[in-house]
């Protein structure tokens, strides 16, 4: 043990204001030499995908962005359309860290210094600022699912000991101003995003704008109690409830050094600069936006634009025109869908997907023959993206070699909010992107298989520095997932022996076959997400069906109108004929498997599956399973 673990493990259960300021001085001292000892060996190494050696230390999201915002002080960080506009309005860095300093020091003198703050609405700077303002050194900040109901939202005010709720939006500022009233949580303040807001002080209803002015004017009359807040890497700073597809939540307790650790490490893969500008999508609830846009966008001096919505997805990257994409498969599906569909209407389809083909070898030496055609397919896009990263769920492989073809480098990545979320990427260069592979596993990231079946394929395990502190108030479920440091994913798959990852299932999605083999739900819908009239899937299996005739793998999938109608012409709107002509899809899959892994039945839904907010199937909901 090195003498600034010595410090670390010293103080890592002493109250931080107790301590002496030597003392306080020490292991803040200890935290940088730890940090920066993950920044030597990253310089320091010689494997050729660390190719990024941009990072700094830093120890916790305090230091992030004070330090951030004195390197990058008068540079935007945050594009925003503000409401009534339709222009984006800029945020420097200087001016959001004034803004966190302003909010962090009301929120101290309201008593709630410890004490754990949800967040809740749109992506918008009033919602990362009020992130930053929380975890830098006023307490543990819970970001909190929008798309919940209010009794589910209840349910988390309590399981996760929340005393007060910033709500961006009018909707949810009247969601919690009814579970205060309610008396059945602990909630002491709900905090809305406008002055209309500030109704009732005494009965904790207030403003956003009024507590980050107040504070504002107390930090220029000299207090210094958010200022010179203390902070401790070590200590947990968040809390994410899951919306798995089991419909059970769990926190998720993650540290300061979860997260800097996390961000420090995937820059190595990833080359981001001051010039980027990330396009904020996806919820920023989610680990994933949180993390790998906002925070590692504000590591690297990137600046972040807010989309208003998935309806405005197109008309905001016209405008801002960003460089950087995070996205879930589900969303470059659909661009990759609606450019096809526009290719063929115009007849060519053939030709330009002939070009792009070409071009993926004739890239690889630097020249790019589709360049033409890509500017006016990409102008849709705002025209200088320069990197797509998928993750959230597996991607389809055609969709990613697609856009790397149009020369976007198109990368899938791999996490789950217990790893703070990122453990594995393909680096963006070309020669390291492997399309199959959900990515190569990061630096300082320990991993290993277990329970290997005769493929191969078992249990995928994590062990390093941005590994979850565990589940908060649930012992038994932080044991059930967690042995001597190591993260049992749930996840199945292999490593290969350049150490990327391959996902083939989750654990209990497993389908057990008559002969006791396993199949795999995924690798099913995969193949049957290839087909142009299946919009999306759910394979699953009823072995246990009195009726023999009725056992088997089922899919269930709702078809693709368009392309169905475009095949059947008047012929759509008739039941049977949609039916045969899916069987026909499926039958040309199944040509290629096993019998026992063959789909046996077929299932049409017309209306929607029932969805995570996270946009993905509950496989284990009864509805989902039937046609309506």
């Amino acid at each position: 043990m090195t003498n600034y673990q010595e410090v670390i493990e010293k103080y890592k259960d002493v109250d931080l204001y107790s301590m002496s300021d030597a003392e306080y001085a020490e292991l803040k001292e200890a935290e940088m030499a730890d940090m920066q000892s993950y920044v030597d060996a990253i310089n320091n190494s010689t494997e050729p995908a660390v190719m990024y050696k941009k990072g700094r230390a830093v120890t916790d999201l305090k230091n992030l962005i004070e330090t951030s915002a004195a390197i990058w002080g008068d540079k935007v960080l945050y594009h925003q359309i503000m409401k009534g506009d339709d222009h984006y309005s800029e945020f420097t860095y200087g001016q959001v860290l004034k803004d966190v300093r302003g909010i962090g020091t009301e929120l101290t003198a309201m008593g709630l210094r410890g004490e754990h703050i949800g967040v809740i609405g749109a992506n918008c700077y009033e919602w990362a600022e009020s992130y930053f303002a929380i975890t830098g050194g006023v307490g543990v900040v819970v970001p909190l699912d929008k798309e919940l109901t209010p009794a589910e939202l209840e349910n988390l005010v309590e399981m996760g000991d929340i005393k007060a709720v910033i709500c961006c939006q009018e909707k949810y500022y009247n969601i919690f101003k009814e579970i205060k009233t309610g008396g059945k949580t602990e909630l002491k303040y709900v905090i809305g995003v406008g002055h209309a807001y500030h109704e009732n002080e005494d009965a904790g209803l207030l403003s956003w704008e009024v507590i980050r002015s107040e504070g504002i004017k107390k930090v220029n009359e000299g207090d210094r109690s958010y200022l010179d807040a203390r902070v401790r890497a070590s200590d947990m700073v968040s809390i994410l409830f899951t919306s798995g597809t089991t419909g059970v939540s769990k926190g998720v307790m993650l540290s300061h050094r979860n997260l800097c650790s996390d961000i420090l490490i995937a820059q190595t893969y990833l080359e981001v600069t001051p010039e980027d500008i990330f396009f904020s999508v996806l919820p920023i609830h989610h680990t994933y936006e949180c993390t790998c846009t906002m925070l590692e966008g504000m590591f690297m001096g990137a600046s972040m634009a807010f989309c208003r919505g998935l309806k405005y997805i197109t008309k905001d990257m016209q405008m801002v025109k960003p460089t950087f994409l995070l996205a879930v498969p589900l969303i470059y599906e659909k661009f990759y869908s609606t450019i096809q569909k526009t290719l063929k209407k115009q007849g060519q389809d053939k030709l330009v997907n002939t070009l792009f083909a070409f071009n993926n070898f004739t890239s690889r030496i630097g020249v790019n023959v589709a360049k033409p055609i890509a500017k006016k397919i990409m102008a849709q896009f705002g025209g200088r993206i320069d990197m797509f990263i998928a993750g959230g769920a597996r991607v389809d492989p055609k969709v990613l070699a697609f856009f790397r073809s149009m020369g976007i480098p198109c990368l899938q990545g791999y996490g789950l909010t217990e790893t703070s979320p990122m453990v594995a990427l393909n680096p963006d260069q070309w020669h390291f992107m492997r399309n199959d592979s959900a990515g190569k596993l990061f630096q300082f990231t320990e991993c290993k298989i277990v329970d290997k079946d005769e493929d191969g394929n078992g249990e995928i395990c994590f062990r390093g520095p941005q590994v979850m502190m565990g589940y908060y108030k649930n012992p038994e479920a932080t044991e059930a997932c967690m042995e001597d440091g190591w993260f049992h994913t749930g996840d199945l798959g292999h490593l290969d022996e350049d150490n990327y990852i391959y996902i083939t299932g989750r654990k209990k999605n497993v389908i057990i076959a008559a002969n006791g083999k396993n199949v795999f739900p995924e690798e099913l819908e995969e193949k049957l997400g290839r087909s142009p009239y299946i919009e999306e899937c759910m394979v699953w299996a009823d072995e246990e069906n009195e009726d023999r005739m009725m056992r088997g793998i089922y899919v269930t999938l709702r078809p693709d109108k368009e392309n169905v109608r475009e095949a059947l012409g008047d012929k759509a709107d008739d039941e049977k004929a949609v039916y045969e002509l899916i069987d026909r899809e499926v039958d040309k899959i199944n040509q290629h498997l096993p019998d026992w892994k063959s789909i046996k039945h077929i299932v049409i839904k017309k209306g929607e599956f029932n969805k995570t907010t996270g946009m993905k199937i509950r496989r284990f909901v009864e509805e989902n399973k039937l046609a309506d």
